[in-house]
């Protein structure tokens, strides 16, 4: 089952009635689509839709605490292609922005295949002209909210250590600092929901997958796994 958070989540479960209920069903072989379908909008793909080629290297969107990294995950393993985290590489010590960011994110994408998150104003628009793919997680804004919260309270009672050292601040910070994860999460989801739809016209060469429930997104990951195997089984021609 997919994470309910982002980097560093676990794989706890939703309240039902959410509309964001774990779904795991068995697939077989991807069905082909005409290559025009569009689903949610223009120039977006759904969970059911089969990406041909298949992708390569691909990026993770959402507001903050919405699973990005757990499912850039998972789908790193489904088509066997590294995953970077790059929170990893942009976070120093004391939240401080690692000097050698930009040239670590030019050299992994570099690579013929890779997956990560796309984030930070300073490498955005290197990511996506490398990209292929695009997934952005567009989940209703209780259930984002709720899964932000509900990580930035475990994270923070529970001292887990981030990147290179860091940790989550006081809960009370929230009320003082305008950049809290929480705080932040709320006044950046809007911003998300303007930059991914502009790609269709600004990035005609990425294909963007929007999935709206953790349902979609089970589905979406299962059958990117269904066809990987498929292609591995399949006689070359």
């Amino acid at each position: 089952m997919l994470g309910n958070v982002g980097s560093g989540g676990d794989a706890e479960g939703n309240d039902r009635g959410t509309g964001d209920e774990p779904f795991r069903k068995r697939v077989g072989p991807p069905r082909p689509i005409a290559p025009a379908t569009l689903v949610y909008g223009r120039g977006m793909l759904g969970a059911d839709d089969v990406l041909d080629p298949p992708p390569r290297r691909v990026l993770v969107a959402g507001t903050a605490g919405v699973g990005k990294t757990t499912v850039a995950g998972r789908i790193a393993r489904a088509i066997g292609a590294p995953h970077t985290e790059i929170d990893g590489l942009y976070h120093g010590p004391g939240w401080t922005v690692r000097p050698t960011f930009v040239q670590e994110v030019d050299a992994f994408t570099s690579a013929p295949a890779w997956v990560t998150e796309w984030q930070y104003r300073s490498v955005r628009a290197l990511l996506v002209d490398r990209a292929d793919t695009l997934v952005w997680l567009d989940l209703p804004k209780p259930v984002a909210f709720w899964r932000l919260l509900r990580r930035t309270v475990r994270r923070r009672l529970q001292r887990t250590e981030l990147w290179n050292g860091n940790v989550e601040p006081p809960l009370w910070t929230f009320v003082t600092r305008r950049e809290h994860i929480l705080r932040w999460g709320i006044a950046t989801r809007n911003e998300t929901r303007r930059r991914v739809p502009a790609l269709a016209d600004s990035a005609p060469h990425l294909r963007i997958v929007r999935l709206r429930s953790q349902r979609e997104a089970e589905r979406f990951v299962d059958r990117l796994q269904a066809g990987t195997e498929y292609n591995r089984r399949r006689p070359p021609p």
